[in-house]
């Protein structure tokens, strides 16, 4: 019985952080998921008003949350997402009404810890949001 006792607890401390650093992974890939749907949200009400749709954060910082909005409505809220770090603009991101974006492109990137890959965002000048794994967190993988 000592035995068995003994072989679960080891097995248990060599699966714990396996499992956390799994379930941080999966927050990074929920957070970055979030965003990109938003960006997608926001390029198509963008087309379908035919006028302009801005992406903000939340007190200029990504990790509070974002706002989807055309001139003062509001389309979308994206409340905090608590143990993620972003960064990107700290301005809003404007889709103009042909799906474009009005500044150029853009890049936000997504992290959640030490032993997380980080998640980069690519937004090109036409629109098209695209999410690329950063291999080695030096931010050279995130850039098209």
């Amino acid at each position: 019985m000592i035995v068995t006792v003994a072989v679960l607890a080891i097995l248990a401390t060599l699966g714990v952080p396996t499992m956390r650093d799994t379930v941080l992974n999966q927050r990074v890939k929920t957070a970055t998921f979030d965003l990109y749907s938003s960006l997608i949200f926001a390029r198509g009400e963008a087309i379908k008003r035919n006028a302009n749709v801005d992406i903000t954060p939340a007190g200029g910082v990504w990790a509070n949350g974002w706002i989807v909005q055309a001139g003062a409505t509001l389309l979308k809220a994206q409340g905090a997402l608590s143990n993620m770090t972003f960064t990107g603009p700290a301005v809003s991101i404007t889709y103009r009404r042909d799906g474009r974006l009005a500044t150029g492109a853009a890049t936000l990137t997504v992290a959640g810890g030490s032993n997380v890959r980080m998640r980069c965002i690519a937004i090109a000048p036409d629109g098209r949001p695209n999410i690329a794994l950063d291999h080695n967190d030096d931010g050279v993988d995130c850039i098209d």
